[in-house]
């Protein structure tokens, strides 16, 4: 085989191992916003 065929497919596996070995799993967190106001509670006759 010709040189630049044997460079031209070692840089072609060099880039899929690179591509396969790249982290993919990225990790959302969703977080709920607190609410605005609060309902006011009964707390009895006399505070």
């Amino acid at each position: 085989m010709s040189k630049s065929i044997k460079v031209l497919g070692m840089v072609s596996l060099m880039v899929l191992v690179a591509a396969c070995a790249r982290d993919n799993n990225e990790e959302f967190v969703v977080v709920e916003p607190e609410p605005i106001s609060t309902e006011p509670v009964h707390t009895g006759k006399f505070k």
